[in-house]
């Protein structure tokens, strides 16, 4: 978890030195402020790679950067169709930017399906980077390309640079002892180095990383690092490219600090260890793999030293209740999932709240219902989250709005459930799951104290004067119940999801017990110490956009454009969606106009409306990728017009 980037001051001093040593030559080099590059190609293009790359590098020369993979469901979707094309958007800029940006400055399309999946997003007078290797009568035909789009015409609104991308791989490596096929499969690698040379990008840790990554087969490394600086003087010497651009590191965008380039899954993980260190609990997690949420299967499976321990069930309901017995265990535990995992939890998330024993449900949303949309993002999983159990079952909800900040958020959902003894739900995306951005690594005197006091003996005086453990005996602040060790000696009890009664914790009918165990337990939902909502409001706007979770990057970025343009407008974000912070009402009252931008139908909308009887305006997207900036300007501007 230590740092493989220095800080903005650091970098910069770096990125010079970089440059020195490799010069633009004579051609030119014009600076620009930020740039978008969209990879597209075939799944088996290896374009998430080629993005991952770039992205690191751009990390390391200390640009601020917002990423948005985009893949198929399929694990090898059928080569060259429309359905089969993968793609990584990349914005990087020399100041803060919040979103992977509206339309990419740059397509770089490896197959003719690259080309006509994305070619509606480019504005015109974008740069079209095409493999022209791979445009044959077939390719085209399959994707309904009657005539070459290269030839015809309808790319001279753009600014194309037709390059045999496959060719000149299999040139570069003519000398290594490769079948063509084994050849061809370096064309991303190619690539990445002709984008490299473009934008001055450091390639020292590409190479490193290819070494490492076929470190078994040196070979093949070897190849790969020809053909990755086969593309970097192909840049350098071809007339094609007379222009080369620098974007200056973004010094004045952050904090000083320690950063590294960090993704919403992998951030997630490293909050969940820091909570156990910071708890000093052992870290358990019940998991089984379902997209987007397995990558935070896999990275925690890497971390034993620090007492993680993780178990890949045979299902979801088996993953849970791992969870939930190393919970009562005195784990800090942890399931993850995406939503059809949640409709599977839901009993075992019931009787989590029945025992009250702090759990973390960790919902990597998707598009739904059912499979749905696996590798498309979504955020409709709120109502399932707040009701999607039998009886009242309350649980704290708790949303991240960056991938940087899954990690904050990780610490905060595991200091709900220590301190109130409850399961938790942490509903992130698959945009912030996958997507990208730097995190200033935190200092550890930064992080909370999650101590867990357990009980250690008797809390309970009978009428007799004997002393008794009562399971259910409540702290009179947070309405948490004593978290008692199997095998303590004299903490004996009974557990199950039978109602329980209070104190004692015996199994009980009585109707008048069960009416104040299902109010208690709410009203221990309800007490959660949560911050008041921070609203940004410059000039007592008469608007107010409230979002929550992934829809922070384009909601704020759609704020400063309408304030640079002379809009009044106000913006809060939730964090907490269960409790809502205290003064949310208060906050909601102030404004004539309420929006709500949200990546479902409504469904943050549908709570407002109901507990704070506001009318709340939804404004509302389900097609499985973010909103963009500008789109959300637009809606927000007709709102404050309206």
């Amino acid at each position: 978890m230590t740092s493989q980037v220095s800080s903005p001051a650091e970098q910069a001093d770096e990125a010079v030195v970089g440059e020195q040593r490799k010069p633009a030559g004579t051609k030119d080099v014009r600076r620009l402020d930020r740039v978008i590059i969209r990879f597209a190609g075939d799944s088996g293009d290896g374009m998430q790679l080629t993005g991952d790359r770039f992205t690191s590098e751009t990390a390391t020369f200390g640009n601020d950067l917002s990423t948005l993979p985009n893949f198929p469901a399929e694990i090898r979707a059928p080569a060259g169709t429309l359905p089969g094309v993968s793609s990584f958007q990349l914005h990087f800029a020399d100041h803060d930017i919040l979103t992977p940006g509206d339309a990419p400055n740059v397509l770089v399309a490896m197959n003719p399906a690259a080309l006509k999946a994305n070619i509606g997003d480019l504005p015109r007078g974008a740069e079209i980077i095409v493999n022209t290797d791979e445009f044959t009568k077939r390719a085209m035909q399959k994707v309904g390309y009657e005539t070459s789009p290269l030839e015809d015409g309808s790319l001279d609104g753009y600014s194309l640079h037709p390059v045999p991308l496959t060719t000149l791989t299999v040139e570069a490596l003519k000398e290594f002892d490769l079948t063509r096929k084994e050849a061809e499969r370096s064309k991303n690698m190619f690539a990445l180095g002709l984008l490299s040379w473009m934008y001055h990008r450091p390639t020292e840790g590409t190479e490193k990383f290819l070494k490492s990554k076929f470190a078994k087969k040196p070979d093949i490394a070897a190849a790969n690092i020809a053909a990755f600086h086969a593309g970097w003087n192909f840049g350098e010497t071809t007339e094609d490219f007379a222009v080369s651009y620098e974007i200056a590191p973004a010094t004045t965008a952050f904090p000083v600090g320690t950063y590294r380039n960090i993704s919403g899954n992998l951030a997630l993980s490293y909050g969940l260890v820091a909570a156990s260190r910071q708890a000093d609990l052992p870290l358990f997690l019940g998991s089984y793999p379902i997209t987007p949420a397995s990558d935070i299967l896999h990275e925690l499976s890497k971390h034993k030293n620090f007492g993680v321990r993780t178990f890949q069930a045979e299902d979801e309901i088996a993953g849970i209740g791992a969870a939930l017995g190393a919970a009562f265990g005195g784990s800090l535990a942890v399931t993850t999932t995406s939503g059809p995992g949640v409709a599977l939890k839901s009993e075992t998330v019931g009787l989590a709240v029945s025992l009250e024993l702090p759990l973390l449900v960790i919902d990597i949303q998707r598009g739904g219902p059912s499979t749905g949309l696996p590798t498309k993002t979504e955020q409709a999983d709120l109502l399932q989250a707040m009701f999607g159990r039998n009886g009242e079952a309350p649980v704290p909800i708790v949303a991240p709005c960056t991938p940087a900040d899954c990690f904050d958020a990780a610490l905060e959902a595991a200091r709900i459930a220590l301190t109130y003894r409850t399961p938790v739900m942490l509903l992130s995306d698959g945009y912030l799951a996958n997507g990208s951005e730097p995190w200033r690594i935190p200092e550890l005197d930064e992080l909370p104290d999650l101590t867990v006091q357990f009980a250690q003996g008797p809390n309970h005086t009978l009428e007799d004067g004997s002393e008794v453990f009562w399971p259910y005996k409540r702290d009179p602040q947070t309405l948490a119940r004593p978290w008692a060790i199997p095998g303590t000696p004299g903490l004996e009890h009974r557990i199950g999801g039978i109602e329980k009664e209070d104190g004692t914790g015996n199994i009980s009918y009585a109707p008048a017990n069960h009416d104040f165990m299902v109010r208690t337990r709410q009203a221990k939902i309800d007490g959660i110490e949560v911050p008041d909502l921070e609203v940004d409001d410059p000039h007592e706007a008469k608007t107010l956009v409230l979002g929550w979770g992934s829809t922070y990057g384009p909601i704020t970025a759609a704020v400063r454009r309408l304030r640079n343009a002379g809009e009044s407008i106000a913006q809060a974000h939730l964090r907490h969606l269960n409790p809502f912070p205290r003064n949310l009402g208060v906050v909601l009252g102030r404004y004539e106009k309420v929006v709500i931008p949200e990546m479902n139908l409504g469904q943050l909308a549908t709570l407002v409306r109901a507990k704070y009887l506001v009318d709340a305006h939804s404004y509302n997207q389900v097609n499985g990728m973010p909103f963009k900036a500008e789109q959300l300007a637009k809606a927000l501007k007709e709102a404050i017009d309206a």
